[in-house]
């Protein structure tokens, strides 16, 4: 990922165990496109789903943008396509659907031009999973701040 963040899944790190992460590309609408540079999106609640060899983002909000004409899409949780290629739609169902793994989408950005969807292939964390990393995070802030009174 090396271009301009437009949303991340602050979510996701707390729910799932980030195993892989994978670039798609996404279809859009113009008025899709011009409502994400003004970053009202959110990927909150928003997973992955694969039908008929396609990958598809579900529940991901996309403001409707106002001064688009008629011809503008009205829905703004529709479900939108991802671009992969078809071996990667293959070797990510597979492992979806062997290992009891789930695709999250967890950053959208801006590559050049291009809208991009940085893709997680996440395990569930259980609670205690979870009351450790908060337990971690505490730990290295009070870290920081013991360093930086230290100078």
């Amino acid at each position: 990922m090396n271009g301009k963040t437009i949303t991340q899944n602050r979510a996701a790190t707390h729910e799932y165990f980030i195993l892989e992460r994978i670039e798609a590309g996404i279809v859009l609408d113009g008025g899709e496109v011009k409502s994400l540079r003004l970053g009202r999106c959110n990927l909150k609640d928003s997973f992955c789903l694969m039908q008929n060899g396609e990958a598809y983002i579900k529940n991901m909000h996309i403001a409707v943008y106002e001064k688009a004409g008629a011809y503008n899409v009205k829905d703004s949780k529709r479900d939108r396509k991802l671009l992969l290629h078809k071996d990667e739609i293959i070797k990510l169902r597979s492992k979806v659907n062997e290992k009891g793994l789930t695709l999250v989408p967890l950053s959208l950005y801006f590559k050049d031009a291009l809208v991009k969807v940085e893709l997680g292939l996440c395990r569930g964390k259980h609670t205690f999973d979870k009351k450790r990393t908060l337990m971690e995070k505490d730990l290295d802030r009070e870290r920081e701040r013991a360093v930086k009174n230290y100078k």
